[in-house]
């Protein structure tokens, strides 16, 4: 009796010990403000947003300490709209994100589920819509992926260490379809390096049958049919056999003073592998998008920032042989920022863009502020004021 009373205390206090040793932390973000937009379809709107200036979201995160530096981690964080209670990524439960892995302080973490790509993880951060410029700052129709419009659906992933302020990673997306180990495949690589003044990222994105049910551009909805790419600024292309991203940026912060600048070269090969097209079979679209941008930070509470954004879209060949030139966008946003508290913050942002050229669904092309409907024109102005808060 006496043994069985020792060995029961003895697994009660392996058990308290193994609790304290493990974290489950609930967060979120709620983000939600009043919109202008100059011409959507030809006429002015004006409308409650959420999920601007980061997507409004909660979460489940947590960590077990197994010993020897190894620790077990996972997060579940679902995203959703503040003005109809909605979930966001075309009603997935934990859309935004949902995996579970294994990390070490020595050698990184390996984790598996719905994750970021390595461009989003390194270069994502330095362009203007991550930092203060919300998701309407982001590139056209965030056409590279930048501002992280699109999640990978089966991915593993791993994240090195932090060795003296750089960091490199990678992922592996399975397709999961039988026999066609390519299809729907998505992987990417990149590094960061984060050290004192100096910010530096670098990135590559490869998705195969982006548009198909499973795809990168389709794995966003809880139902059987892929989600449509709206954009005008690139649903044209998205019938191609792959979808490709090279990223990299940088930023230099000098006192009060932050200077950025990012590149991305996106390209949608072999147009027409994966479905109907207008353009010849095989041929290639490419975009190239630059972006410089600007913040400075007045006090501890108040920063301001500026961007300009420039995309040059290739000349594409029609199925009848004629070419095509590319859509041009120019686009500059302005934010300004003011905390309340470390978890509450006031902003203003405003995103202008004008269009130029032919664009991928071959008509002339119209603005199109990222996230929202497209100009009947060559112009589109965009004005917020919000509120976030942080739990």
């Amino acid at each position: 009796m006496k043994k069985t009373l020792l060995a029961l205390a003895a697994l009660g206090t392996f058990g308290n010990s193994a609790f304290a040793q493990s974290s489950v932390t609930l967060y979120g973000i709620i983000d939600e403000g009043f919109n202008i937009n100059t011409n959507t379809g030809g006429k002015h709107l004006y409308s409650l947003a959420s999920g601007v200036m980061q997507g409004s979201r909660f979460g489940l995160r947590g960590a077990e300490d197994l010993g020897g530096g190894l620790k077990a981690l996972f997060v579940l964080e679902n995203g959703f709209d503040v003005n109809n209670g909605k979930l966001g990524q075309g009603g997935l439960m934990f859309g935004r994100q949902a995996y579970v892995g294994l990390g070490s302080n020595q050698f990184g973490t390996i984790t598996l589920g719905r994750q970021y790509d390595s461009v989003v993880d390194y270069v994502g951060p330095l362009e203007s819509g991550d930092q203060w410029g919300g998701n309407i700052s982001a590139h056209p129709g965030d056409l590279d992926n930048f501002n992280n419009a699109y999640r990978s659906n089966n991915t593993v992933k791993f994240t090195s260490a932090n060795y003296s302020g750089l960091r490199l990673g990678g992922t592996y997306s399975f397709g999961g379809v039988s026999g066609h180990i390519s299809q729907n495949q998505i992987w990417s690589i990149g590094a960061g390096y984060n050290n004192g003044p100096l910010v530096l990222g670098v990135g590559y994105l490869n998705a195969r049958t982006p548009s198909n049910i499973g795809g990168l551009f389709g794995n966003s909805t809880s139902s059987s049919t892929a989600a449509a790419v709206t954009t005008p600024v690139y649903s044209g292309f998205v019938h191609a056999n792959t979808y490709q991203v090279i990223g990299a940026g940088g930023a230099y912060t000098l006192g009060a003073s932050t200077f950025g600048v990012t590149y991305s070269n996106v390209s949608f090969r072999n147009l027409g592998a994966n479905g109907t097209t207008i353009y010849r079979q095989g041929t290639n679209a490419t975009f190239n998008n630059v972006e410089a941008n600007f913040k400075y930070q007045f006090t501890p509470a108040l920063l301001a920032g500026a961007a300009f954004d420039y995309t040059d879209g290739s000349s594409v060949t029609l199925a009848n042989g004629a070419a095509k030139d590319g859509a041009k966008y120019f686009q500059y946003s302005l934010g300004l920022d003011y905390f309340l508290s470390k978890r509450t913050d006031i902003y203003v942002l405003g995103v202008l863009q004008h269009a130029s050229g032919r664009d991928s669904t071959g008509k002339a092309a119209v603005a199109a502020i990222n996230t929202q409907s497209a100009s009947s024109n060559d112009n589109q102005l965009v004005a917020r004021v919000g509120i976030r808060h942080k739990f």
